[in-house]
């Protein structure tokens, strides 16, 4: 004897496919939501365009990149004489980002004996 489903509707479940296809889409349209929210990384593409390197020695060094991505830096270090016998690197330089909303930060910075000091229009100021 075969074994029949009865898919018909009733007063319970008046289109029990209706139920089903409702669910599926759905479903899909929560994935498109989804794929469609989340963010590009283009950081991971990014190309070197400019890179610049020159390791003085024991007395200081300098650098300097940029990226198809908006990114930059540049730094340049020098051995500061403090006293006799008391010597201190000082580094000076800046790096540059785009941010989500699109705006360029710059942020130049030096730091020395005194510690890190950043300056940037959009840090507070001390």
């Amino acid at each position: 004897q075969n074994s029949v489903i009865n898919l018909t509707s009733s007063p319970e479940n008046p289109n029990p496919n209706l139920k089903f296809k409702m669910k599926t889409i759905i479903v899909l349209v929560a994935v498109v939501a989804l794929a469609l929210a989340a963010p590009l990384d283009d950081s991971k593409n990014a190309q070197i365009l400019k890179y610049e390197n020159d390791n003085i020695g024991v007395d200081g060094y300098k650098f300097a990149f940029e990226t198809s991505d908006g990114q930059s830096r540049q730094e340049q270090a020098e051995l500061r004489r403090l006293a006799e016998d008391v010597e201190a690197l000082v580094v000076r330089g800046s790096y540059s980002f785009t941010a989500d909303d699109g705006q360029v930060y710059t942020v130049n910075y030096i730091a020395d004996e005194n510690g890190f000091q950043p300056e940037a229009a959009h840090l507070p100021k001390a």
